[in-house]
């Protein structure tokens, strides 16, 4: 099998590269945040499929898409259970979620604006317990 490519060495379109990016890295943070049931795992394909839809009439958009997903996820956690991913570095006051920056372009990452730091890269909520910068 090409490790570019589906088995028969076809290259994986651009287009598909971000989709399954930004799947990854949204599936990271829900993993780290223990949340990855099989119901918000269903979230996180929705978003990928409407995104896929939003990309293709769009394809300069494709460095958008992972930031996008994971506030389409987020949006959808909000509506069915509360707030994701709640804020690490804010130890005291009401739990509060951290916000996708920027809301529209690439290298998304989190942060709190309550504290105003960057908190982690999307996919690397697991390793953030430590390592905040500011913003």
């Amino acid at each position: 099998m090409d490790l570019t490519g589906d088995p028969v060495g076809d290259p994986i379109s651009p287009l598909e590269q971000a989709l399954h990016a930004a799947r990854a890295l949204v599936l990271a943070d829900l993993v780290a945040g223990e949340v990855a049931e099989a119901d918000v795992v269903s979230l996180v394909e929705d978003s990928v499929v409407e995104r896929r839809w939003w990309v293709e009439q769009w394809p300069e958009g494709a460095g958008y898409v992972a930031g996008l997903v994971a506030q389409d996820v987020q949006d959808a956690l909000l509506e069915r259970y509360g707030r994701w991913p709640l804020c690490p570095v804010c130890p005291s006051g009401d739990p509060h979620a951290l916000d996708v920056e920027p809301e529209l372009g690439t290298d998304p990452h989190w942060v709190c604006h309550k504290a105003g730091v960057k908190v982690a890269a999307l996919g690397s909520l697991g390793s953030a317990a430590g390592g905040t910068t500011t913003s």
